[in-house]
């Protein structure tokens, strides 16, 4: 679990290219230099760990784009102990973002290998998120519901109803949307039934599948 002075310098450079894209959150970017990204990849890919670029970590699943989690986590407007669900555990690289961020995180992971291996590594690197589940994201988390916000990492066909149903009022919920490239989404719940929608142009992630457990 190396973590060197080098790799802290690759970070801030990592920060700063981001802030170059045009992310302006000092939530973000401050967990951006905080977490060692390189320690949730497969050690082939240490060396490029902070570039902007997505890696695969297994079980078809990728590491998303430093860009993409910096995109995500600023839409959100993550306030200290915001209780937020996460459909996506994957590598566990984006909930570390939202813990470092101070927010209160469960998050769901459909992958058993996947899960597994993130339920040990995040422990171990400091960061706690409230509860990692294995189950179906398409469901969400209804017993712990209501959220202040939901993040999904994986590109969804449609918005899952649960996950509408169980936002509370005012939260917010950021979803990429669409089959081959998605459309990342907002929605912000105004009242019981009506939500305000938000798009913020194309991105690129693995699908959202349902009951493949």
């Amino acid at each position: 679990m190396n973590d060197t002075s080098k790799h802290q310098g690759l970070r801030n450079q990592l920060a700063k290219l981001l802030e170059e894209k045009g992310i302006t959150s000092k939530n973000v970017l401050d967990a951006i230099r905080l977490i060692p990204r390189h320690l949730f990849l497969d050690s082939s890919f240490e060396n490029f760990a902070y570039q902007d670029k997505a890696f695969p970590i297994g079980a078809d699943q990728t590491i998303s784009q430093p860009y993409t989690v910096a995109f995500q986590s600023e839409l959100l407007d993550v306030k200290k102990d915001d209780k937020i669900l996460e459909i996506g555990t994957g590598s566990g690289y984006q909930t570390a973002v939202l813990c470092a961020m101070g927010a209160t995180v469960y998050s769901i992971e459909r992958q058993n290998k996947l899960f597994k291996k993130t339920s040990l590594l995040l422990p171990k690197l400091g960061f706690n998120p409230k509860k990692l589940i294995f189950g179906d994201g398409y469901k969400g988390l209804p017993e712990t519901a209501p959220f202040d916000s939901i993040i999904v990492t994986a590109g969804a066909p449609f918005i899952p109803q649960p996950l509408m149903a169980q936002l509370k009022v005012g939260g917010k919920l950021v979803i990429p949307l669409g089959e081959e490239n998605q459309i990342m989404t907002m929605l912000i719940r105004k009242n019981e039934t009506q939500f305000e929608k938000h798009e913020y142009g194309e991105f690129r992630f693995v699908p959202l599948l349902e009951d493949k457990n």
